[in-house]
């Protein structure tokens, strides 16, 4: 399991134990990462992640604004996104790239080109073109199809997207093994990516679309798994 998965089960028993209630602060960064044994690049994963989810706000600053507040219960949707996150490394993978085509495909449609999200999107792939190793381009690969999906202002679609995130890293780390060039292959899927990008910054949502399917879709072939078979 994932270093930042152990931070977001401890958090969720905490809220669903009453030890932490809404409108309540997690503990600061470094003692949650002591209290866990994790690093405190881990806890702030996961806090970003529960962020992007809506599950919590983190402050800045001093006062009555500061520290990272609970504003979700445990038992609203987004809890249920929250422990789908956690459970995403026991999930078929042909039903997550089933579920990402659906929910990238609505989303790029309905994407909408200026926004924060999409300027954020364009600044990973510019870290993807500089060459990272294939960990870190499968990272920021994810951080970039939850950006898109946040652009399309569904609060309800950017939480799914983003409780899938560590899934899409997972599944995509383990494809790789079967690429037969990895560096022919990164090189397409930037392609594809400032594909995507052009078409929803130009207002082609249809194209923009039909080009996010077939990109998932795509590298899921290309590893050569038949997606009505694969198992996780």
């Amino acid at each position: 399991m994932r270093t930042h998965e152990l931070v977001l089960q401890w958090i969720e028993k905490q809220i669903s134990d009453g030890e932490l209630t809404l409108g309540g602060r997690l503990p600061g960064e470094r003692a949650m990462a002591e209290q866990l044994q994790v690093s405190r690049t881990s806890v702030r994963e996961a806090v970003r992640i529960l962020e992007a989810m809506g599950v919590v706000r983190a402050g800045v600053g001093s006062g009555k604004d500061a520290g990272t507040v609970v504003i979700a219960e445990p038992g609203t949707a987004l809890g249920s996104t929250l422990r789908l996150h956690v459970a995403t490394r026991h999930l078929p993978v042909a039903d997550i790239v089933e579920t990402r085509v659906l929910l990238e495909s609505w989303a790029a449609k309905r994407a909408k080109a200026g926004t924060p999200a999409l300027e954020e999107g364009a600044k990973l792939l510019d870290e993807m073109d500089a060459g990272p190793d294939v960990g870190t381009f499968l990272a920021l690969n994810s951080r970039f199809h939850v950006a898109l999906a946040q652009a399309a202002g569904n609060a309800v679609v950017s939480a799914m997207m983003a409780s899938l995130r560590g899934a899409i890293e997972n599944y995509a780390g383990e494809l790789t093994r079967n690429l037969p060039n990895w560096e022919a292959t990164s090189k397409r899927l930037r392609a594809e990516h400032r594909a995507i990008l052009a078409a929803v910054n130009t207002g082609d949502g249809a194209g923009a679309a039909e080009l996010v399917a077939s990109h998932i879709t795509g590298f899921y072939a290309e590893a050569g798994v038949a997606p009505d078979h694969a198992e996780h």
